[in-house]
């Protein structure tokens, strides 16, 4: 999955590709004929035949053209359209990780749909499709901007999308939340469902959808002559820069078209054009864009339908009804994602993440006044809330003189505050260790799967058990991250730990457990998404004191082991041989650290739920303040971590009171603005 280089493309063979035309058109009508017999209705396959041929069953055609064939357009347009534009971008940015998802255009076209739901605007659907596009071209520019185009490495190119689509996220779920009764149902739509209640979405975003497929097609040949690289592209006369807005602009325009209809079904733009390019190796020239698009469209009819009749075939036909297709569509991207991460070549040495050299009495400055502003921020998280209390309160309070009154507002107060704390530190540590040993100061434990996989455990638990105890929810949500800590680590490791290509698996494996975590919770209970959506996003509402304590305990034994280590750690940041010359046992060293902290961030996803970046920013500001050594840069991280999670609950709990912003969604809105700038000003040009 390296950097594409200028090639010469191969002759095309007509008879190879009529071969392929006529087999894709016949598996898409199969699974079209299969589809019209999958729903509710007692209708089958016998009553079909009938009503092709012409039999005159009332009902049978009313539930066909009602009900069955809406959705069976809706998956064809979507396929068709997603399939143009991902085959698009990824060559725009010569990437084949680009995609609406990974440029986060699917982000932002459901943040301007669920923010216009929220605010009471009730537009038609052009209208509605035309305020989604605004939305998805300005994130798709701002990746492309943050990863030099796409040309800079797939690794950062996920990292800047995925960066820009958990703020979007943040933003959406904030309104989903604030505005539950104006959204509701769009947690479900925000997955990518093809129910359709009529014909009217489809045949208005059709034409769009058809224009601009012809306007990826024209200028397919551009985008062949784009392949040869920039350079010798312009030598050939062609404005790249021109082209690449063009490109961009017709993309999106079919992402959000396809939104318009479903919602943001997941991955298809990422595996239909991978799948064509796989198939170009025994059918020469369908690398030729001209080819490539549109076969691409077929792929993606292939994935969206096929997806929709697993769906339903696996779990009964009121399933197709709750649960999203997109759900399986990113299930199936996840697979592909890691297919093609598990090929990525690593094209440079991975750069460490050098920092400043800082003088002991400036380290201890740093340390001093973040443990000072520890104690600070715990009494002005006691302090604020709905109810606004007073320093003597909390005096009261603690020699056990407070009133009733206060009383239970500071029992209700105090567990979250020092859930916050201590999952914030937790966080922070986990954080600085998988950067250690990546190598990478745009690594974390979510970017890594760990925290999707503690996710998945948790929710899977409360679901199912919804009494269970602070003790078996912590057990569970911590052999969720091991799992998955385990499946990204083993599937990363070829002949040694290439950084990216575990980014990249653990994206995929990320990408995976947001789905299964989103299937559990629409198919359980789709009418009580709020409580699902609080507990995502990081909240410490309702915590007690039982609840925090497995984080505590997590915090400092496993901490101190990893103190234990921090000569290993400045060793492993360094490169694989010199841990081996000073005789380190490298992945015994590596397993372990990265085991603790996979443990710490199922403890603190335990205490609070999702909380994402702060085992990103943690540790890079900890590193700016003191240095690169990790006996101060665990110190640092672990104080600023509890820091940020604490002022971000207390700020989610009092700037819109009695209403709340989850921790989570507060931590993103502070630290995302940071990782951004961070990726823009490391942010690599493109050669050539």
């Amino acid at each position: 999955m390296e950097r594409a280089t200028p090639v010469a493309l191969p002759p095309v063979r007509p008879v190879r590709v009529t071969g392929l035309a006529i087999g894709a058109v016949t598996v898409v009508l199969v699974l079209a004929l299969i589809h019209l017999t999958q729903g509710t209705s007692d209708l089958g396959a016998l009553d079909l035949v009938r009503w092709i041929f012409g039999a005159s069953d009332e009902d049978a055609a009313k539930i066909l053209v009602a009900a069955r064939l809406p959705r069976l357009l809706a998956g064809v347009a979507v396929g068709v359209a997603l399939g143009f534009a991902g085959a698009t971008l990824q060559s725009l940015a010569r990437n084949p990780l680009a995609s609406p998802d990974t440029l986060a255009v699917n982000a932002g076209a459901h943040l301007t749909v669920v923010a216009a739901a929220a605010f009471g605007l009730s537009l038609p659907i052009l209208p509605s499709g035309g305020l989604s596009f605004v939305g998805g071209l300005l994130a798709a520019v701002f990746v492309l901007m943050l990863s030099a185009g796409g040309a800079s490495g797939p690794a950062r190119l996920i990292l800047a999308g995925t960066a820009t689509a958990f703020a979007l996220n943040a933003l959406t779920v904030l309104l989903m939340l604030l505005f539950q009764r104006e959204t509701v149902g769009f947690y479900a739509w925000g997955n990518g469902t093809l129910v359709q209640g009529d014909y009217d979405a489809v045949v208005q975003t059709a034409p769009v959808i058809a224009l601009a497929a012809l306007g990826c097609l024209i200028l397919g040949r551009r985008l062949d002559i784009l392949a040869l690289g920039d350079d010798t592209a312009t030598v050939l006369g062609l404005h790249v820069r021109r082209t690449r807005l063009i490109g961009t602009v017709l993309a999106v325009l079919l992402s959000t078209a396809a939104v318009t209809i479903a919602g943001p079904v997941g991955f298809v733009g990422l595996c239909a054009p991978v799948i064509v390019r796989l198939l170009a190796r025994a059918v020469p020239g369908l690398h030729r864009h001209r080819l490539l698009m549109p076969f691409s469209a077929v792929a993606g009819i292939v994935i969206v339908i096929g997806s929709d009749i697993l769906l339903r075939s696996v779990l009964g036909a009121q399933a197709g009804v709750d649960v999203p297709t997109g759900v399986v569509t990113s299930l199936f991207g996840a697979v592909v994602l890691v297919w093609l991460a598990r090929g990525h070549r690593e094209a440079r040495p991975s750069s460490t993440h050098l920092a400043r050299v800082r003088s002991a009495r400036f380290v201890a400055v740093v340390l001093v006044v973040a443990v000072v502003l520890v104690p600070v921020v715990t009494v002005v998280g006691l302090l604020a809330g709905d109810a606004w209390l007073l320093g003597g309160d909390v005096v009261n309070w603690l020699a056990g003189r407070s009133g009733p009154a206060v009383t239970y507002v500071l029992d209700q107060r105090y567990p979250r505050v020092l859930a916050a704390l201590l999952a914030g530190a937790a966080l922070a540590v986990a954080g600085t260790t998988v950067q250690a040993v990546c190598r990478n100061p745009l690594a974390e434990p979510g970017i890594l799967g760990v925290t999707a996989g503690a996710g998945v455990g948790a929710v899977a638990l409360i679901t199912t058990v919804p009494a269970v105890s602070v003790w078996a929810m912590t057990g569970v949500a911590g052999a969720g991250a091991l799992v998955a800590f385990a499946i990204v680590y083993g599937l990363a490791w070829r002949g040694g730990l290439d950084s990216d290509r575990l980014i990249l698996i653990g994206f995929g494996v990320f990408t995976a457990g947001t789905a299964i975590i989103t299937f559990i919770i629409i198919a359980t209970d789709p009418w009580n998404t709020g409580k699902a959506l609080t507990w995502l996003s990081g909240s410490t509402y309702g915590r007690t004191a039982l609840q925090v304590l497995p984080v505590a305990i997590g915090l400092v034994v496993l901490t101190l082991l990893l103190a234990g280590s921090v000569r290993r750690l400045d060793l492993l940041a360094l490169d694989d041989d010199t841990p081996r010359v000073l005789g380190v046992h490298l992945e015994r060293v590596r397993l372990l650290t990265l085991t603790a902290a996979a443990l710490l961030t199922s403890t603190a996803v335990a205490a609070i739920g999702v909380v994402g970046f702060v085992g990103l920013i943690a540790p890079h500001a900890a590193r700016a303040l003191v240095g690169g050594r990790h006996s101060r840069v665990l110190p640092a991280a672990a104080l600023l971590g509890a820091l940020l999670v604490s002022v971000a609950d207390t700020v989610g709990r009092t700037v819109i009171a009695p209403a709340q912003i989850p921790a989570g969604l507060a931590t993103a809105m502070i630290g995302t603005p940071y990782f951004i700038w961070l990726l823009w000003r490391t942010r690599v040009r493109p050669v050539g």
